[in-house]
């Protein structure tokens, strides 16, 4: 019996690395298809150039052994361009930010990952007359305000990539007046600016433009909610997740949990401990590691009776984990700070001080954030309830010592330690994204 299951183990792992084969083949068929048209494309635009060229046309065409591209206008061949740069750019662009042990694998196979090539693609195919053209505009509109500040690409510039974004903004204004989706973009630049009320102003319009798409209801549904957590008014925060949790279909038990930690930092505890109840038979998508979170932390609130302080640390913690910390206000931040500092149960601890060291980054005071996160690196009571304490300690306290040539060697080292000495933690992948590009902008700084 035994002999059996090996067996059937074996083919069950086969069939499993057999159709990520099969799926990374299909992958690099198509880029294969991509590279091989925008290739020629770009040999097509060469040959029209010669040949409407002064010079081209007094020489002798016999000596001419290209393929002429009759029948093919430049304005076809443009717009063609365009067509396949956004598969070309977001080919590019998306494996650029894959985790360097990952990428390794990938570039075996052929797939290229240049940031800048993919950037460039799609801005030519934003401005073509290609159908794709409002397509790569949302693609920009999507990295430059969402993936850069999301995945700390630019290290603790939360603002990097505000101004190219902006400019397509001002460039597709006109053609775009009444777009939800261009006024929700909008929104998105001034909660990186940290003009949240701005911010809200331009997600509620968003959300009454987007009258018949439900789609976008629910994700200007969500800025709502995130802003309104920023500038720490609960309850309008708890009705824009209650809203989600009841119509949205896409991941309820996230929407729970945060519904609840909302809920009961108004001080609405019984109905707070309701909603918690509710997160883990909400639970569906079992590889989710949004979902394998909130499940984690609702466990703990539905055991025990959650207190407003609790909570009131909870939304902090989620505000720190979405890299939202930076978009908040200095007066916000104090009061974020004395939250924390309210909080004295013991498995909390190395929380508190993550979230006190990431707190003090943002106020600018580093010499009191290097210590909370080297207390938090110290953690070893709460590693149980938060195993991404350390290695997230890690990684903040590595990027503040980079930041000092004096620390750098020391620095680099700590990323390091975050990236090959822990495992299995909570936004694991999440975190090599950060420390991937904070190690980049490293190399581009001192050449190894």
């Amino acid at each position: 019996l035994k002999n059996c299951q090996l067996v059937t183990l074996a083919c069950l792992f086969f069939l499993l690395h057999l159709a990520y084969i099969k799926g990374g083949w299909i992958l690099r068929k198509a880029w294969k298809i991509y590279n091989k048209c925008y290739t020629d494309i770009n040999g097509l635009q060469e040959m029209c150039k010669k040949a409407t060229s002064p010079k081209s046309l007094t020489c002798d065409a016999a000596n001419d052994n290209h393929v002429p591209a009759e029948g093919i206008s430049e304005e076809s061949l443009n717009r063609l361009k365009g067509s396949v740069s956004f598969g070309y750019g977001l080919f590019h662009l998306c494996i650029s930010m894959v985790p360097p042990n990952l990428l390794k694998i990938i570039n075996m196979l052929g797939f290229p990952g240049d940031r800048l090539q993919g950037l460039s693609s799609l801005m030519y195919a934003s401005e073509s007359k290609d159908m794709k053209a409002p397509l790569a505009t949302l693609a920009l509109l999507w990295y430059h305000t969402v993936v850069r500040p999301f995945f700390a690409l630019d290290g603790s510039d939360s603002q990097a990539g505000l101004t190219e974004a902006k400019e397509i903004l001002q460039k597709k204004e006109a053609a775009y007046p009444n777009s939800s989706l261009f006024m929700f973009f909008k929104g998105r630049i001034q909660r990186l600016e940290c003009q949240i009320n701005s911010a809200l102003t331009s997600f509620h319009t968003a959300l009454e433009l987007a009258t018949d798409q439900r789609e976008i209801q629910h994700v200007c549904l969500y800025e709502i909610g995130w802003c309104s957590m920023i500038e720490l008014s609960f309850k309008d925060a708890f009705e824009s997740f209650e809203r989600l949790k009841n119509e949205s279909r896409w991941s309820q038990c996230y929407y729970a949990y945060l519904t609840a930690v909302c809920q009961g930092a108004t001080g609405d505890l019984e109905g707070a401990q309701n909603v918690f109840k509710d997160v883990q038979k909400l639970f569906k998508r079992k590889n989710n590691q949004i979902e394998q979170f909130s499940v984690k932390k609702a466990e703990r609130f539905r055991k025990q009776t959650p207190t407003k302080e609790l909570c009131v640390l909870a939304i902090i913690e989620v505000l720190y984990l979405w890299k939202a910390l930076p978009n908040c206000s200095l007066t916000n931040l104090q009061h974020m700070n004395q939250a924390c500092q309210e909080v004295t149960e013991a498995s909390s601890a190395g929380l508190k001080n993550l979230l006190l060291g990431a707190i003090h980054k943002c106020l600018g005071n580093s010499e009191d954030a290097i210590q909370f996160f080297r207390l938090a690196v110290k953690d070893e009571l709460g590693r149980q309830n938060n195993s991404y304490i350390q290695p997230y300690a890690c990684y903040e306290l590595g990027c503040l010592l980079l930041d000092n040539p004096e620390t750098t060697r020391r620095g680099k080292a700590l990323l390091l330690q975050a990236k090959e000495e822990f495992a299995g933690y909570d936004f694991e992948n999440r975190l090599h994204v950060r420390i991937h590009a904070a190690l980049a902008s490293l190399r581009e700084v001192v050449p190894q």
